[in-house]
Parts: structure tokens; C-alpha cells; sequence
């Protein structure tokens, strides 16, 4: 193979076939063109055949890239490698030999709300409180456990007496009693069921073992416990597996990722060769500057530093406002003189620590009438009418999946209310049936009466689509159900114009993507395969980048991307890094992950960057007054332009001294006031703060007055409490601290966040 297109590194990497090898691959050093071209080698060069080939990926976009490549490189037999995502190749080895584990080959796969819809059954069952106990916590603990390996039996033992803890125990317990019961898997459980597959069945781990012979695995920093237990199953017969990843991206930890698995890998695998892709290919050599030395400040992390041939550009631009509000105006004004000056709107992007801090963005591109697409907002696919069909759709394909049938028996309304359902549900459950079998027999069910007749009507219905759905094409039945179980007909009836036409129109979005699914998997199309197919799409899959539009999306959203112009907001201490992770001086990984975070932001810029903040912001309901973030202290001033929009304080550039020693549990107040005492240096005359001190120390008193002051707590944990801004939930924990309290909550509608008592304000709400 030609490989002189290829720098010496991405050579070896290539070249370096047999045994385990451990490529750390540098942000835009190029690793998927060495990945492609490895794979091309081994099947031109060493004669390896394709379907002897697994390479795995974490987005179906990016396997789809790496196929298109792969098949761009050889004359011929590059759609026969195996590229998917973990999921996806879970998915159809379990789609082979679930039955051994006791599933029908039809079996539905949970989203989110599946899973909250039906842990909220297993609460029931149980009796937990839900004032006690919430399904996110609970399925978050159930998660934890999957992502390691931690059976229900094991989480009971690891109890060791706790109540709750065993109480936890048993929801994961009833659990998968009630998905394998609905022939259905959760996300996790399509890792963790073959992983145990090849564990309990010997016979069926050779022949994968036999039939992948070469396993590839990119953003291995990425892997949790049950991918690592996968990967390591599947190669320890031939033992040639080659991982591609970068420690200093690794940034899923609230996921379940593991760090550990890249940083350990030659312990894993002994004899392991390491290269390095340190060559960037994307990104300017300021822009690159910047990046090295940010992350150079983490210590739990393997050697390298990123170099570039390109230009050394544009500084790195550094915009500090007075507010959040005149920050959005100020980045939206700074994307419309990019498009100004040739820059294509896809082409720019603005990312953000948290969700909340879109909306100000988006404010001001409607009043700018700037396009754009906010990634990361409402899943296509959790919207109701979305919802809707394919739960229609999953009934049709699986008839056990009694989630699905509760979801759509009584809509559109057909008279089936909830007394007429909880008789099906006892009949069910005393003749251990599921859900829709127990449909089947409406007239053996005691006490129906009339409604006997309208659960027949709706067996009859679902029957009728089953035949049809095997001789027609599945935008076809989509179109049969809203017409013949009367969905579209209600929401015309219910819905106003505007609303009917947008749901309308997402229905016919999903009717494309239906098409799309059956030209591209041809004979082999099925409904089953649909459902799959649109149960492991992310977020990012269905980004269209092809739309002239503005991106706002999340830090987390955005690694693997890349954009000519970037801005990066929120550059505060407190807001990014977090003031948990700034405080928890116990836990230093945390800093360490932000500190990541910053690192894959930066390096998402081919061109230009900007990095802003606001002196002052909203949060929960209070004015909190922002430091500039250390991880712009950690640039060199010359690599840094600087601009000053605010009339506010300016904190002093000398903080940046302050960051060179582990962070410490005070007020950031406190290192304002040395300026006072005279204990750090500061050039240039007169006050750094363009106020005069004393002003600065008023200021400051007055934030002390507003900050923590962790006065009466009245609440513990298990209690439910009330937060002006997040809304209800419940306390899993709370740590005293030198200063403050610090409190764990499970929200209702956020999840799990972690506050200081005293800024909190949380509220107990009483029985």
C-alpha cells in the first residue's frame, strides 16, 4: 500500500499488526486516517480477511465515516469489516444467541423514559416512597452498578446491613425481573448480557474470538468496566487489539467512563507497544500553544505534547462583559462578523459548560435573526408523537413489551381507563402472562363487562398490522397507524393548527428516516431492525452540518467536532471549572476532568478562538459575581489578546499566580483582599481592579453576606427538598466541609447535582 501520505507515526501505527498496541492519539493528530489505512493494510498487505476485522467506535456518525474510508481504500471487500459502535455490536450478537440468555430475538431496547416508566412499576411493586426514593437515583445506581459488573445479588451484599442500600438492591433486582418479563434490554444491559453470554457460553466466545481476529477500538479513554471486560474477552485468543484514544479528552466520568482503562492498558495487556500521534493537523499553532499549556497542569495523565506544521495564526482572544446578557450579544455580533469575513456560520461554533446557558444564546440569535441548531436540546425521538408510533411500532414487533402497550392502549382514547387496565394487569399477573397476552384473553378476565369488547377492538388492531407489516414497507405502516387506530384524527381534533402541522410534520421526518433505513439495509430490512437502528442513534448522529447554522452545544456535545471559529463562554471560576471541583481539594481528579474539558474545547478550533466571560451572572436566583476562570490563568499572557468590555472591577491578572498551588477551600474574595496587605505583586500603578480597593473590599463583604452561610439545615438525607431553581428532588448525601455543607440531590427534572448548603438555599418539604 502506498502510505506516504501518512506521517512516520501514523506509519507505525499501521504497520504495527500483531500483538496489543496503545495509540495515543492527540486532538486532530489524524488517528481515523491511521485506523482506515490499518485496516486497508491488513487486508491488502497481510491478507487478512474483512469479516476477520472488528472495529469499534462510540458514534453511529463516526463508524459510518470510518466504513465510508475503509471502502474508499480498497478496490474491494471493505463493506465486509465489521465497523459499528459497542452497542450496535452488541445488539446483533445478542440479536443471534440471546434466546440462550432467555430472550426472544425480538426484544425491545429501553430509552430513558422506558426505563423511568418502568422503575416507577417497580417502586409500586415494592412500596418504596416516592418521597424517599426516585427513579433517577435509582436507575443511576443501577447504571453504576451494570457500568461494573455489580450483579443485584453482589449490590445486596455490598450492603452490608445499609437499609436503603438494600432497598436499592431490590429495585435492581425487580428490575430486570420486569425487563426480562418485557423482553426487553436497557442500554446497559446490551453490554453487561454479552459480556455474560460469552461467560456463561464458552462455545459461542470462540467463535467471536475466531471470527475477530483484529479488533480495533477508538476513544478507548471512553470504555466503562463492562466495555473493558468485552474487549479483553474477545482478544485474549490472538491478543491483537489495538486501542486509539486520548487520556487527556477523557471527560465521560459522570457516564461511567474509566480513566484507568487507557492509563493501565499495558498492565491489562502486557507487551503492549505504545505510540504516540503528537502531529495536529487541525489546529493553529497559537490555538495549539494554548491548549499544551493548560493541560500540562494535570498530573494524572500520560506524557505527550501536541505539535503542528500549520501557521501560528490568531492569538487566542480573551472578552470579558459585565453580564451573561451583553456576553450572548456580544459572541452573537462576533459570529456575524465572521460570516463577514467569508467564515460559513456551519463553520463556527459557541460551547458551554452547562445546558443553562443556552438560553441567553438563543435569545439573542432570534432577535439577531441569526440561525442556528442547539444540540443537545429535545431528542427527536422522546418527542410524544414520536413516542407514540413507535411504541405502536415496538407492539407490533414485540408483543411482551408491556410498556409499550400501556403506552398506547387508550391512545388515541378508546374508553380503556385505568380500572379496566389494573384488572388486565392482575389477570396478567396471576396467570403469568405479559401485558398484551393477557389482552388477548379479555373474555376469561373477571369484571370487564363492556370493556371486554374494546380491548378485542384493539387486539384486532394490532394483529391486523402485524400481517401488514410483513408485506409492507415501514413508512407504509406508520402511515397505516395513524390512520386506522385513529392517532391522527385526535390530534387534529385536539391540537391547534400550528401544533397538529409540527407533529405532523416530525411524523413524516420519521417516516424518511424509515425509508432511508430500508434503501440502506435492503433485503435484510425488518421492523425489528428499524426499531434498533433508531434505538442506538445519539444526539450528535443527527447533526446536519450541512446547514448554514450557528452551533451552540455543550463542552461534553462537542469533542470529536471541529470548527474554524470557536468561542468558549462561561470562562468563570466556579461556573467553569465548577466551584465542587474547585473546592473538593480531596478529590483532585474532579479539577482534573474540568481541567479535560477545557482541553478538548480549546483543540475543537481549527482557525480561531475565543474564550469570554461575564463579570456578573444569574445563578439560582441570585447576582453571583465571577472571577476569570484559572484556566485562562494557565495561558501565557503571549498567547493571549485581551479585551475588556466591562465597566465592573477587573480582577487583578496576577490571580493566575494563585493557580499554581492546589486550590483551597476559602473565598475567592480572600485573594482580592492580599492585594490589600501587600502580598502579591502588582505592576503597573494604581488599583488592578479600575475601582478603587476599598470599593473591592466592600464588595466582597457584601458577597460574603450572600455567599454560604450554612446556617439552620433542617433537612437529611432521604428527605425531599425544594430548590428555587431545580425544582424538587431528593438528598442522597451531604458532607461537612471546613466551610460549608456539601449536599447531594437527585432533581426531578435535572438528575443528580452537588451544592454548597449555603448557596443552595434548599427548602424541606414536609409530608
Amino acid at each position: 500500500m502506498d502510505l506516504h501520505g501518512l506521517n512516520d507515526k501514523q506509519q507505525e501505527v499501521v504497520r504495527t499488526t500483531e500483538g496489543p498496541v496503545l495509540v495515543l492519539a492527540g486532538a486532530g493528530s489524524g488517528k481515523t486516517r491511521a485506523l482506515t489505512h490499518r485496516i486497508a493494510y491488513l487486508i491488502e498487505e497481510k491478507g487478512v480477511r474483512p469479516w476477520n476485522i472488528l472495529a469499534i467506535t462510540f458514534t453511529n456518525k463516526a463508524a459510518g465515516e470510518m466504513r465510508e474510508r475503509v471502502i474508499d481504500l480498497l478496490p474491494s471487500g471493505g463493506d465486509q469489516v465489521w465497523v459499528a459502535t459497542f452497542h450496535a455490536t452488541c445488539v446483533r450478537i445478542l440479536r443471534r444467541y440471546g434466546e440462550l440468555l432467555g430472550y426472544e430475538r425480538s426484544f425491545s431496547i429501553y430509552d430513558t423514559d422506558d426505563q423511568k416508566t418502568l422503575m416507577r412499576q417497580v417502586m409500586k411493586t415494592l412500596e418504596l416512597d416516592p418521597k424517599m426514593y426516585k427513579e433517577r437515583s435509582l436507575l443511576a445506581a443501577v447504571s453504576d452498578a451494570k457500568n461494573r459488573m455489580v450483579s443485584p445479588e453482589q449490590m445486596a451484599i455490598d450492603a452490608s446491613g445499609d437499609y436503603r442500600r438494600m432497598r436499592y438492591a431490590e429495585a435492581y433486582a425487580e428490575y430486570q425481573v420486569q425487563l426480562k418479563k418485557n423482553n426487553a434490554m436497557d442500554f446497559d444491559d446490551l453490554l453487561v448480557k454479552t459480556v455474560e453470554l460469552f461467560q456463561n457460553c464458552p462455545e459461542v466466545l470462540a467463535e467471536y474470538q475466531e471470527k475477530f481476529r483484529y479488533i480495533l477500538v477508538d476513544e478507548y479513554q471512553d470504555t466503562n468496566g463492562v466495555q473493558f471486560r468485552l474487549v479483553k474477552l474477545l482478544s485474549e485468543k490472538y491478543r491483537n487489539v489495538c486501542v486509539v484514544g486520548d487520556d487527556d479528552q477523557s471527560i465521560y466520568k459522570f457516564r461511567g467512563a474509566d480513566i484507568r482503562n487507557i492509563l493501565d492498558f499495558e498492565d491489562a495487556f502486557p507487551g503492549a507497544t505504545v505510540i504516540r500521534l503528537e502531529q495536529n493537523y487541525r489546529s493553529t499553532g497559537s490555538i495549539l500553544d494554548a491548549a499544551n499549556h493548560v493541560i500540562a497542569n494535570n498530573e494524572d495523565r500520560k506524557a505527550k505534547r501536541l505539535w503542528t506544521e500549520n501557521e501560528t495564526g490568531a492569538k487566542v482572544r480573551m472578552v470579558s462583559y459585565d453580564t451573561a446578557q451583553e456576553e450572548a450579544e456580544g459572541i452573537v455580533r462576533m459570529m456575524e462578523n465572521a460570516v463577514s469575513r467569508g467564515i460559513p456560520l456551519r463553520e463556527c461554533a459557541v460551547l458551554y459548560r452547562t445546558n443553562a446557558q443556552s438560553r441567553a444564546l438563543e435569545e439573542r440569535c432570534v432577535t439577531r435573526s441569526l440561525p442556528y441548531r442547539l444540540v443537545g436540546g429535545v431528542n427527536f425521538y422522546q418527542r410524544k408523537e414520536i413516542k407514540d408510533i413507535l411504541a405502536y411500532l415496538r407492539t407490533v414487533a414485540n408483543g411482551l413489551d408491556d410498556i409499550s402497550v400501556l403506552r398506547i392502549l387508550n391512545v388515541p382514547k378508546r374508553g380503556i381507563g385505568q380500572t379496566t387496565q389494573a384488572k388486565v394487569a392482575e389477570f396478567a399477573q396471576q396467570e403469568e402472562l405479559s401485558f398484551y397476552d393477557a389482552l388477548c384473553e379479555a373474555e376469561a378476565i373477571p369484571g370487564l363487562g363492556k370493556a371486554a369488547a374494546k380491548l378485542d377492538a384493539f387486539v384486532s388492531l394490532i394483529e391486523r398490522f402485524r400481517v401488514e407489516a410483513e408485506e409492507i414497507p415501514i413508512a407504509d405502516v406508520i402511515d397505516m397507524v395513524l390512520e386506522e387506530s385513529g392517532y391522527q384524527k385526535e390530534l387534529e381534533e385536539t391540537e391547534d393548527d400550528t401544533t397538529v402541522q409540527s407533529r405532523l410534520e416530525n411524523i413524516e421526518e420519521l417516516k424518511s428516516k424509515a425509508e432511508e433505513y430500508e434503501s440502506e439495509a435492503g433485503d435484510d430490512a425488518d421492523l425489528a431492525g428499524f426499531l434498533e437502528d433508531i434505538a442506538l442513534v445519539a444526539d450528535v448522529d443527527r447533526m446536519d452540518d450541512s446547514e448554514e447554522r450557528l452551533t451552540l452545544m455543550t463542552l461534553h456535545s462537542a469533542k470529536g467536532l471541529e470548527f474554524t471559529k470557536v468561542v468558549i463562554s462561561g470562562m468563570e471560576d466556579g461556573l467553569f471549572p465548577s466551584f465542587q471541583s474547585i473546592n473538593d481539594v480531596e478529590h483532585p481528579e474532579q479539577l482534573e476532568e474540568e481541567r479535560r474539558l477545557a482541553y478538548v474545547g480549546i483543540t475543537r478550533a481549527k482557525k480561531e478562538l475565543t474564550l469570554t466571560m461575564a463579570r456578573t451572572r444569574m445563578v439560582n436566583g441570585e447576582t453571583r459575581y465571577g472571577a476569570e476562570s484559572r484556566f485562562v490563568a494557565e495561558i501565557p499572557e503571549n498567547l493571549l489578546e485581551r479585551e475588556d468590555k466591562s465597566t465592573l472591577y477587573r480582577p487583578q491578572r496576577e490571580r493566575r499566580d494563585l493557580y499554581q498551588t492546589p486550590p483551597r477551600r476559602a473565598s475567592k474574595w480572600d485573594a482580592y483582599a492580599d492585594y490589600g496587605k501587600g502580598s502579591l505583586p502588582y505592576q503597573g500603578g494604581g488599583s488592578p481592579f479600575g475601582k478603587d480597593v476599598s470599593q473591592l473590599f466592600e464588595l466582597g463583604r457584601s458577597a460574603k453576606k450572600a455567599a454560604p452561610a450554612p446556617a439552620v439545615i433542617d433537612y437529611h438525607a432521604g428527605d425531599r427538598v425544594r430548590h428555587t431553581k431545580f425544582g424538587d428532588g431528593t438528598v442522597l448525601s451531604m458532607e461537612d466541609g471546613p466551610h460549608d455543607t456539601e449536599v447531594t440531590v437527585e432533581f426531578d427534572r435535572v438528575g443528580i447535582k452537588k451544592m454548597m448548603a449555603g448557596f443552595a438555599k434548599l427548602r424541606k418539604i414536609e409530608d
